[in-house]
């Protein structure tokens, strides 16, 4: 079995799109997947599956979330090894690191456009652009940046998630742990 985090984007919040977790964990335990955990509310689950090729299980877990809620959620799915690795790559210095946020890409976007987003400058806000992932740092905190989710996905052209440093620390230890 491999262990996989699987990112929701854009439920529960404000009201929108509600997820209940344990309805959640219930429904993606039909797909067969064992161990599966969720991380708060806002769409962070663990599990494990014989299954080796992520964009299928991005595929039954969006199916599932569309049969059983009525709305389609974006999904992304990574292994353990490729979270650790997107965080372990983070640039900033650790005083920063903490305080960051990983906007992680469903798809690589083209190079003119990570090439452009890595020249905008806001006050106080630092952003680096990859294939698959956007790390950001503000000094200001992300509800005050004007660099957010939908700017990064307008701007590369993809579908994206955010996730912030305590988020991604807890998302890999859960999924090094057997549950």
């Amino acid at each position: 079995m491999i262990s996989y985090i699987a990112l929701l984007r854009g439920i529960n919040v404000g009201g929108q799109k509600k997820v209940p977790m344990a309805e959640l964990r219930v429904a993606l335990s039909a797909l067969a997947f064992k161990n599966i955990h969720t991380y708060i509310q806002s769409g962070n689950v663990v599990f494990e599956s014989s299954e080796k090729d992520t964009s299928i299980l991005e595929v039954k877990i969006f199916s599932s979330i569309k049969k059983q809620f009525g709305f389609e959620v974006p999904v992304l799915v990574k292994t353990n090894l490729e979270m650790k690795a997107i965080f372990r790559a983070c640039p900033f210095s650790e005083k920063k690191k903490v305080s960051s946020y990983f906007t992680l890409l469903n798809s690589a976007p083209e190079k003119e456009l990570i090439d452009s987003l890595n020249t905008v400058a806001f006050d106080d806000e630092e952003i680096v652009a990859t294939r698959n992932v956007v790390y950001f740092f503000s000094e200001k905190g992300y509800g005050k940046a004007k660099c957010n989710t939908n700017f990064i996905e307008r701007k590369l052209k993809v579908t994206a998630t955010t996730r912030n440093y305590k988020t991604m620390i807890k998302l890999l230890e859960l999924s090094e742990t057997k549950l």
